[in-house]
């Protein structure tokens, strides 16, 4: 019995001192270690939640806890399986820096740029926001120390590297609190009732079950706005009065179907009262004080002479 288990143990000293040997020891060895890494992150997973209670932040730690442990699998791996020393990595290492460093900069700088995202912490993972410049509206689906990633309302993908994310110009609707004060203008004529035009609007805005119908003012800052619909005379135009409609609405997601069934409202409810929407028009009056064009139509056996017009002078 004991011969039997030398012979077997020569020939797994045999089969590891051979290259395959090697290979398969370093493959081995990378195995475990990629599900020992899972099995850690799942240990530790709650702790570092509720440490850092930011799923972008909780997202990266774990993921550095997972690089750390393959990095050293790693070179576990090839110094164990293939016999490269420390010395030997970084003397490659230092031969090839340059060339690296001219590949991995673009990276190296996105990854940068993400850990200042991270740090300022402009939006975190389910935020709705906005891209001022490409005029884009969607959800933060994921954020990395590479890029953003941003699920839009026309059901597309954004994918968007840290170092252009932080250029840009970012609406965020949802990192606070979820209401957002929006406003709705609506022109009406001089010769109707403007003050039953405004409790229309308001009425319009209060009856919308998305819209905050009312209660304790809202505090922004140190301002404190009403948190109830009011329609204020913003402006004494050339064709109407312009009102303008102040309302909050409880969540972002919605905003155009909000508007939408607000202005619905206000449409039918105007058209039954005694007030009417303004629109550009011109009026062209001609009295005793006009004087006399001559204006030269064309002649034909219809019309062989000049018509006269009465205009002001």
């Amino acid at each position: 019995m004991a011969s039997v288990l030398d012979r077997i143990q020569s020939v797994a000293d045999e089969i590891l001192a051979s290259p395959v040997g090697g290979v398969l020891y370093a493959v081995v060895i990378l195995v475990v270690s990629w599900y020992g890494s899972r099995l850690l992150i799942r240990f530790l997973g709650r702790p570092v939640a509720r440490r850092f209670q930011r799923p972008s932040l909780t997202k990266t730690v774990l993921g550095g806890i997972r690089a750390v442990v393959m990095v050293v699998a790693a070179s576990v791996a090839v110094n164990v399986g293939f016999g490269f020393r420390a010395s030997d990595i970084l003397l490659s290492v230092t031969v090839f820096s340059a060339v690296l460093g001219l590949v991995l900069a673009p990276i190296i700088g996105s990854v940068i740029n993400g850990l200042f995202l991270l740090a300022d912490q402009p939006y975190e993972i389910g935020d709705m926001i906005e891209l001022v410049d490409k005029d884009k509206r969607g959800y933060v689906e994921d954020i990395t120390l590479r890029y953003t990633k941003i699920f839009t309302l026309e059901n597309t993908f954004l994918v968007i590297p840290n170092s252009n994310m932080r250029d840009r110009d970012v609406i965020n609707y949802s990192a606070e609190d979820t209401r957002s004060r929006l406003s709705l203008e609506v022109l009406v004529t001089y010769e109707g009732d403007v003050e039953e035009a405004r409790a229309i609007m308001e009425r319009a805005a209060r009856e919308t079950k998305e819209v905050v119908e009312g209660g304790p003012d809202i505090r922004i800052g140190s301002a404190r706005y009403p948190s109830a619909p009011v329609a204020y005379i913003k402006d004494f135009a050339d064709h109407g009065v312009l009102l303008d409609l102040r309302y909050w609405v409880k969540d972002p997601y919605y905003m155009p179907r909000v508007r939408s069934k607000i202005q619905e409202r206000i449409w039918d409810d105007l058209d039954e009262a005694d007030v009417e929407i303004a629109y550009p028009h011109s009026h062209l009056v001609f009295d005793e004080n006009s004087g006399t064009a001559r204006v030269e139509l064309g002649q034909d056996e219809r019309n062989p002479r000049p018509e006269e017009f009465d205009a002001p002078d």
